[in-house]
């Protein structure tokens, strides 16, 4: 199924937005990217997708989204220290919800966001049970410094990670990444003709809501398989 070009979601009175069933057989918790919040067009295309194929997913923004998102005014984000418990107490708040306590958590989302639960989900698997990680367009180094790489974690990463990354993004592109010696935990998906938010060329004959649905049922598959779970059967 293609989705369809979403529209934002108005957030609750709380920093978080939930879809799918209590019943799902996981819950994704997904960050957003530096620029854009929860509620984005592409996190709302990935939720979407995702919680069409049976999962329950959460979304959150850290501080100095959520403050944007009060005041209007647009700040850089929060130093890492301060986005890494931000992400650490939402994971507190999920494994403390009485609705489900046992229900198996994956951590992840889109840039930063996917950037800083890759950097807690093996700490996290061993304090909280959180088993993977879901990367949206990785930012392995800042667009025309491929110098600066943002890869020492991935070499020794032991917690199942999956980055689904447009193959000309300009963060890491697929000539780029392939070089790159990261972990065997480590798994790459590549998005045809997608850049930084999979957006493809025109001449790739995909639309923008292809390649999201694309992205989605990688993570799909990814959660499945880290589940032990079977399949989804074929769309008809």
């Amino acid at each position: 199924m293609l989705l369809n070009d979403p529209q934002p979601v108005a957030p609750s009175e709380t920093d978080r937005l939930v879809d799918g069933s209590p019943e799902a057989p996981a819950t994704l918790l997904l960050a957003h990217g530096a620029g854009a919040p929860m509620d984005s067009p592409f996190m709302a295309a990935i939720a979407m997708g995702l919680t069409e194929r049976g999962w329950r997913v959460l979304r959150f923004e850290f501080p100095y989204m959520a403050r944007r998102r009060q005041s209007g005014r647009r700040s850089a984000p929060d130093r890492l220290p301060v986005l890494l418990e931000a992400f650490r107490d939402q994971v507190a708040r999920e494994r403390a919800d009485p609705q489900g306590p046992d229900r198996p958590v994956l951590i992840g989302g889109k840039s930063l966001g996917g950037r800083v639960a890759s950097l807690l989900v093996d700490e996290l698997a061993a304090a909280a049970d959180v088993r993977g990680c879901l990367c949206l367009g990785y930012p392995f180094h800042p667009p025309g410094r491929p110098q600066q790489l943002r890869t020492e974690h991935l070499l020794t990463l032991q917690t199942p990670t999956l980055i689904v990354q447009g193959e000309r993004d300009g963060f890491g592109r697929r000539d780029e990444v392939e070089t790159y010696p990261l972990a065997p935990a480590v798994q790459l998906e590549w998005i045809p003709c997608g850049d930084h938010s999979f957006k493809p060329t025109r001449s790739s004959g995909l639309s923008e809501a292809d390649t999201w649905a694309l992205a989605a049922a990688a993570g799909d598959r990814f959660c499945r398989a880290t589940l032990n779970l079977a399949p989804l059967p074929p769309a008809p």
